[in-house]
């Protein structure tokens, strides 16, 4: 189901990318390799620009036959912001993307506001890039965009691959995947981007992903700006953009402006009633209102306009032990060895994260013996700060669904607390439930820097040493490189009333 209400704007397309310095200082890498990308979602369309702008030939497998306008809202936060700018989209972001001016957390049933943490300039003052909310489609046909203007790249669509041989030893071409039409494509190195349901996760960690469910499920809707702005009590959600959360007993609805404020994005979490794990099953418009009937009249009001409706279970996964095939040519990113839940908003973030890093990386290799170390620095860089924030979107969903009763006025009293603080100028201790005004938070989740962290590790952190030792002595069988130098995690306890909280909850 194509779930928009316009048709894909031009500005996607047409406005120009921005003239930007080179990637990674100009350098490119004086190896270049054959990579196969598996799966043209956010992050694999990322890791095939960044790729590809190392000097390296990217061959993208999609198994859809076609890249269509799927999806709804989603948010943008600086640490993948800072990366799109990079890459010569800020024009078509300024075109498009919506910059809340806040988050605000609601009682469901009354509309108060018990929760507020100012966004706006705020972002690019405290993390150095603005914070936006897009519509999916006009993300993907961006990065679609800069992944087919980027040297040395051919998109294949309808290639679906369905098994991979990851052994460099089995075949003198190299590792390769099967296609479904039996087609053997090889490569120096495959990276497995192919989503929730990755083929190549078993190929590279021998083991059964299986689903965790979480309890709830989703639904997602846009409603047309237009309507909203012919009703004195739903102008101000378009007049004045924010990220609105209403908090319920076992639910929540969080809302926000997408496509220049032309469109008003709704997804509505609530306990799964036997829905199915996909982005494009359709929901039932009127089970949905009744599902959220108890909630204010504005949301009434909203829900009243909404058409149709997408419908999702929510699984989580455990934690993989390791994202790199023991050979050291088959390399995961994004939801096929991290799937995020929707409660941070950071799934697409950190994957295009992942691809950004393994792009800058993989700039510096000289010698295929450099190869397995350099994927798995990628794999300590990377891990640690996914698993973070995989477990501080478990902890938001806990917190947004408290029953009425003693821990959720603790929360809300807790919430208001940190809204007072933040309108008074005063500052706000860590550890509140509202985690986007945890300022510490805020900052581990929101400055990270993917390509000055590599930087960090090449320099600072033994990498350059290590690898170009590597080039040196081609025939050393060392695998691990130097790990990244330590960093804070997002989703640890900064407080007594954060660690609190977890124990309750």
């Amino acid at each position: 189901m194509q779930h928009h209400l316009h048709p894909p704007t031009n500005f996607a397309t047409d406005v120009p990318l921005e003239s930007v310095p080179p990637l990674y200082d100009g350098r490119r890498a004086p190896l270049a390799l054959n990579i196969i990308v598996v799966g043209a979602g956010l992050g694999g369309l990322a890791a095939t620009y960044a790729l590809a702008h190392a000097g390296h030939h990217v061959t993208l497998l999609e198994s859809a036959p076609a890249l269509g306008d799927v999806g709804a809202g989603i948010q943008v936060s600086p640490n993948a912001t800072r990366l799109l700018l990079r890459w010569g989209l800020g024009p078509t972001l300024a075109a498009s993307a919506v910059e809340p001016q806040a988050i605000v957390f609601r009682r469901y049933d009354t509309g108060e506001r018990v929760g507020y943490t100012r966004w706006g300039a705020n972002m690019s003052d405290l993390h150095g890039a603005p914070y936006y909310h897009v519509h999916r489609a006009d993300y993907h046909t961006m990065l679609l965009r800069l992944a087919r203007s980027a040297p040395g790249v051919l998109i294949r669509l309808g290639a679906t691959v369905r098994s991979v041989q990851p052994d460099p030893n089995v075949d003198s071409a190299g590792p390769s995947v099967t296609l479904s039409s039996g087609e053997v494509i090889h490569a120096d190195l495959i990276v497995g981007a192919d989503g929730i349901k990755s083929t190549l996760q078993k190929a590279v960690t021998g083991l059964d992903d299986t689903p965790i469910p979480t309890g709830d499920a989703a639904y997602r809707a846009v409603v047309p700006a237009d309507l909203m702005l012919k009703d004195p009590e739903l102008r101000p959600f378009v007049e004045t953009p924010e990220m609105t959360a209403w908090m319920a007993p076992g639910r929540h609805l969080m809302a926000y402006c997408v496509r220049a404020k032309k469109e008003y994005n709704l997804v509505l979490l609530h306990p799964d009633d036997g829905s199915v794990e996909s982005w494009t099953e359709e929901g039932s418009g009127d089970k949905m209102r009744s599902d959220f009937s108890d909630f204010e009249p504005r949301v009434k009001k909203l829900l009243s306009f909404v058409k149709s409706t997408l419908k999702w279970r929510l699984m989580d996964r455990k934690p993989l032990p390791n994202w790199v095939h023991p050979q050291g040519r088959v390399v995961l990113l994004g939801d096929a060895c991290h799937p995020m839940l929707p409660y941070r908003a950071q799934g697409a973030a950190i994957a295009v994260e992942d691809g950004a890093v393994l792009g800058a990386l993989l700039s510096y290799i000289s010698s295929l013996s450099q190869l397995s170390p350099l994927l798995h620095a990628y794999q300590n860089l990377r891990l640690p700060r996914a698993t973070a924030t995989q477990e501080s979107s478990r902890l938001n969903q806990k917190i947004f669904h408290l029953h009425d009763g003693p821990e959720q006025r603790e929360r809300d009293e807790a919430m208001r607390a940190a809204m007072h603080a933040e309108l008074d100028g005063q500052p706000i201790p860590d550890g509140n439930p509202n985690q986007w005004a945890d300022r510490t938070k805020s900052k581990v989740q929101f400055d990270y820097d993917a390509y000055a962290e590599v930087d960090r590790w090449w320099m600072t952190g033994g990498g350059r040493e290590h690898i170009e030792a590597l080039a040196q002595h081609p025939t050393s069988r060392v695998q691990s490189p130097p790990s990244p130098l330590p960093c804070s995690s997002p989703s640890s306890p900064s407080s007594a009333s954060e660690v609190m909280m977890k124990s309750r909850l």
